[in-house]
């Protein structure tokens, strides 16, 4: 026995009746004489709701037998059953299925771009078109969002019906059917005719409103992603409320963020580049002040809160005054840094030596080489066995 779907009839609807004609996985999955859940398909995900207060998980439509398959959280032996529907998930699919509808049509009239991809997600829709991202200027997506959303607002009747095969031959669709059997129309005034067997709002005016969050480049083609009525306010909502709070940190105006926001980048800009050279400066003191205090121009350190690069710029700083840098580093890894002028020893062949005896690896150049250990507990005596080869060299 097939199932009579329901949500073909009437969209809007949100409880009804229904008797069990089949069971399989253990009671978790049933199939209704009549239902209104809409399965899983055409890039619309299945809808939600309860079953005789069982939540319906999941909704799959087999095609052989022509039955709307159930998913259920607990098994259910009751034969005579009554279904809600999750609205609020529903009239949210059809706002952005007919919302994609109307946008696919929108660039294929302004920009002969045709769909060939569509998927719904939980927070955004996307649809993938033929045509380059490049071509795409932000005034050509402009003009597609306010054409779609001209149509939306001018609330036009929202025609779904099955037509015949001469009345099929005689609608200008979007794209031919995929479906073999009955074709299913879904049709907006002569903006947009498309088969589709998804759920869709009585009128245009459902839809609430289409916006075009961005694009991406897609190898060919380009993807764009949207949203439309709820989530779309939603979306305006909170960008609405970060606006208001940035324009209170920064004390503007809202229409004077981005110029705050461009005086503040300069401002960091101006600041990284001084700090940048107040730590050059700096690390050439400290190197200045290491040295001095070394025993015959060997410098070992080891240190336990510092960034890799400073201990590589020291390393090169003392290195340029003629010393010689033996450095650990027991960070997220165990360091080793050497750095030498290159004429008293050669760093890379002394701390591939030294990384070697303790299980590590590294390497480098006569001047500088860097390298790492297992374990951050034998770096004072790769320290030690260094400093001990380089005093004996010199």
């Amino acid at each position: 026995m097939s199932t009579e779907r329901l949500y073909w009839l009437d969209a809007y609807l949100r409880e009804w009746s229904a008797q069990v004609v089949d069971r399989r996985a253990d009671g978790h999955e049933i199939a209704l004489d009549r239902s209104a859940f809409y399965p899983e398909g055409g890039g619309q995900p299945a809808d939600h709701g309860s079953i005789n207060g069982v939540a319906v998980l999941d909704v799959q439509s087999d095609e052989d037998t022509d039955r709307v398959w159930h998913r259920l959280a607990a098994p259910l032996a009751d034969d005579a059953v009554s279904c809600v529907l999750d609205w609020e998930r529903r009239f949210d699919h059809m706002q952005q299925h007919h919302g994609q509808h109307l946008l696919s049509a929108a660039f294929e009239e302004l920009c002969q771009a045709r769909t060939t991809a569509f998927h719904l997600g939980a927070d955004s829709t996307t649809i993938d078109l033929a045509i380059d991202s490049d071509a795409l200027t932000p005034e050509r997506l402009a003009a597609v969002e306010e054409l779609t959303n001209s149509v939306i607002w001018a609330d036009h009747p929202i025609l779904a019906r099955f037509v015949t095969p001469a009345e099929l031959a005689s609608i200008r669709l979007r794209k031919p059917p995929t479906v073999s059997g009955p074709v299913r129309v879904v049709s907006v005034a002569d903006f947009d005719h498309s088969a589709c067997g998804g759920t869709h709002p009585r009128s245009t005016g459902g839809v609430g409103m289409l916006h075009i969050r961005r694009t991406e480049r897609r190898g060919t083609e380009t993807r764009v992603e949207f949203i439309c009525g709820g989530r779309a306010m939603r979306d305006l909502r909170w960008k609405n409320a970060t606006l208001a709070r940035l324009a209170a940190d920064f004390s503007v105006a809202v229409d004077e963020i981005e110029a705050a926001f461009e005086r503040l980048r300069t401002a960091e800009a101006t600041a990284r580049r001084s700090l940048e050279h107040a730590t050059k400066r700096l690390l050439q003191v400290e190197a200045a002040e290491l040295l001095a205090a070394a025993d015959g121009g060997v410098v070992v350190q080891l240190w336990r809160d510092r960034e890799l690069d400073a201990v590589r710029a020291l390393a090169g700083n003392i290195a340029a005054l003629g010393g010689v840098a033996l450095f650990g580093l027991a960070g997220a890894k165990a360091q080793l840094v050497f750095a030498s002028d290159g004429q008293q020893l050669h760093c890379g062949n002394l701390l591939r030596e030294i990384v070697s005896a303790y299980g590590g690896r590294g390497g480098g150049a006569p001047t500088q080489a860097q390298g790492g250990i297992p374990s951050a507990d034998d770096l004072p005596a790769a320290l030690e066995q260094a400093a001990a080869q380089v005093r004996a060299s010199v």
